[in-house]
C-alpha cells in the first residue's frame, strides 16, 4: 500500500468518519449521563449515598454478567445492527427518565432499572464497535483508526462530565437526559448512513452458549502474546483501579487540596489519554505497531511512581505527571491490543475474542478498588499508593516473555502463523 494512503486513507474514508461521529455522539452522551443520572437521583429523588452509589455500579455491572455471552451472540449477528440497536435501545431508556420525571412517575427503582439495562446496551455496542472496524478500513490502518477512535474515547471521557455540569446547570437535569438520548438516537443515524455492507455472520452454527464463550476463551489462552497481554492487563488494571478509588481521599484528606484543585488533577489522566490517541497511529506508522506497544508498556510504567511523592507544595505536580504518563501509556497500549486482536483473531471468533478480554480485564477493576481500600485501611493511604504503584510499574513483566520484545509489526505474527 502507498504510504501516503496508509497515513491519510483513515480520516479520507467518508464510512469511517460516519463513523468516528457515531462514536462523538454516542460517547460524549454516555459521559454526560455520568454526571446527568446521579444528579437527577439526587435532585429529584432525593436519593441517599447508598442509593447512588448503587445506580452507579449499576451502569458498569453489565459487563460482568453479560459480557461474555455478548461475544458470542455478537458473531452470530450483522455488527452495524447490534450497536445501531443498542444505540436506539439507550435512546428509549434515556429519554423514558426525563418523561417519566415529567409526568410524576419516576421512582428510584425505574432509575436502577434504565442504568442496568443502558449497560446491557453499551455491552453490546462496545463488543459490536471493535469487531466492526476491520470491515470499514484496510489492516494496514487498523491501528490509525483504532487511535482516532481512542481520541475520541478519550476526549469524551474528559470534556463529558464538564460538559454535563453546565447542561445541567443551564437546562436542568431532567433536560440534560433528553441530550444524552438524542446522542445515542444520533449515532443511530450515522450507523445508519454508512454505505459500506453490513457483513453477514460468519459465525452461522448455532452450537451452544457456553461452548461458544469457552472458544473465545481458549483463543484468548493459547495466543501467547494475547495471553501475556492479558496477564499485563489484569495487574495493571487490578493496581491502577486501587489508585482511583484512594485518589480523591489522598488528595483531598492526605494532601489537603481544595476540590476545585482535585478536580484538576483528577483530569489530568484525560489528557494523558487525549495524547496517546493522538500520538498513537503516528507512533505507529514510524516505530511499527508492535514497538509502539512495547514502548508504551516500559517508558510510561516508572512514571507512576512519582504518583506517592505528591505533597502540598511544588511537588504536587507529581500527581498529575504520574497521571498523563499512566494514562498516556495506557491508550498507547490499548490501541495496539486492540490492533493486534482485530489482525489475528479470525472474523467469525472477533465477537467472542474481545468480548473475552474485556470481561477478563474489566472483571479485576471492582476487586482492586475494594482491596486498595482494604490495605490502606490497614497500613495507611500513601503506603497503599507506593504497593499499588510498584505493582503497576513491573505489570509489563509477563510481556517479557512474550513475543512482543521480538517484532516490529503485529503482521509478523501473522507472516508466521
Amino acid at each position: 500500500m502507498d504510504p501516503y494512503a496508509m497515513t491519510t486513507g483513515v480520516l479520507r474514508n467518508p464510512d469511517f468518519l460516519r463513523f468516528l461521529s457515531s462514536h462523538v455522539a454516542n460517547e460524549l452522551g454516555a459521559n454526560i449521563s455520568r454526571v446527568a443520572l446521579p444528579l437527577i437521583a439526587v435532585m429529584v429523588l432525593h436519593a441517599g449515598p447508598a442509593q447512588v452509589g448503587l445506580l452507579s455500579s449499576l451502569q458498569t455491572a453489565a459487563f460482568l454478567i453479560f459480557g461474555l455471552p455478548a461475544g458470542v451472540w455478537v458473531d452470530r449477528m450483522r455488527k452495524r445492527r447490534v450497536m445501531m440497536a443498542s444505540d436506539l435501545a439507550r435512546f428509549l431508556l434515556l429519554g423514558s427518565i426525563p418523561v417519566a420525571a415529567t409526568l410524576g412517575v419516576l421512582t428510584i427503582e425505574m432509575m436502577f432499572a434504565v442504568a442496568l439495562l443502558a449497560g446491557v446496551a453499551q455491552v453490546f455496542n462496545d463488543v459490536a464497535d471493535q469487531t466492526y472496524l476491520p470491515n470499514l478500513v484496510s489492516r494496514p490502518q487498523l491501528s490509525d483508526g483504532n487511535a482516532k477512535l481512542e481520541v475520541v474515547r478519550s476526549g469524551s471521557f474528559l470534556a463529558g462530565p464538564g460538559v454535563g455540569g453546565v447542561l445541567v446547570q443551564l437546562l436542568s437535569a431532567q433536560r440534560t437526559m433528553v441530550a444524552t438520548a438524542l446522542g445515542a438516537l444520533a449515532s443511530v443515524f450515522l450507523l445508519a448512513s454508512i454505505r459500506t455492507p453490513d457483513k453477514p455472520p460468519s459465525d452461522t452454527e448455532r452450537r451452544p452458549l457456553l461452548q461458544g464463550i469457552r472458544e473465545g476463551l481458549s483463543f484468548v489462552w493459547q495466543d501467547p502474546l494475547l495471553r501475556a497481554f492479558m496477564a499485563a492487563s489484569t495487574i495493571g488494571n487490578l493496581c491502577v483501579s486501587g489508585v482511583m478509588g484512594l485518589s480523591v481521599l489522598f488528595l483531598a484528606e492526605t494532601i489537603k487540596l481544595t476540590p476545585g484543585a482535585v478536580g484538576a488533577l483528577l483530569m489530568s489522566g484525560g489528557f494523558g489519554g487525549l495524547l496517546g490517541g493522538l500520538t498513537g497511529g503516528w507512533l505507529a506508522r514510524r516505530h511499527g505497531t508492535a514497538r509502539m506497544t512495547w514502548l508504551a508498556a516500559t517508558i510510561g510504567a516508572p512514571f507512576g511512581l512519582l504518583l506517592p511523592m505528591t505533597q502540598p507544595d511544588w511537588r504536587v505536580v507529581c500527581f498529575g505527571i504520574a497521571s498523563i504518563m499512566i494514562s498516556w501509556g495506557a491508550t498507547l497500549s490499548n490501541i495496539g491490543q486492540i490492533t493486534y486482536r482485530q489482525t489475528v483473531t479470525p472474523e467469525h471468533l472477533l465477537g467472542r475474542v474481545n468480548a473475552s478480554v474485556r470481561f477478563l480485564s474489566s472483571g479485576v477493576m471492582p476487586l482492586g478498588a475494594l482491596l486498595g481500600g482494604l490495605v490502606a485501611q490497614q497500613i495507611g493511604v500513601r503506603q497503599t499508593l507506593w504497593l499499588l504503584m510498584a505493582g503497576r510499574a513491573v505489570a509489563f513483566v509477563p510481556l517479557l516473555f512474550s513475543p512482543l520484545p521480538r517484532l516490529r509489526d503485529f503482521t509478523e505474527v501473522q507472516a508466521r502463523s
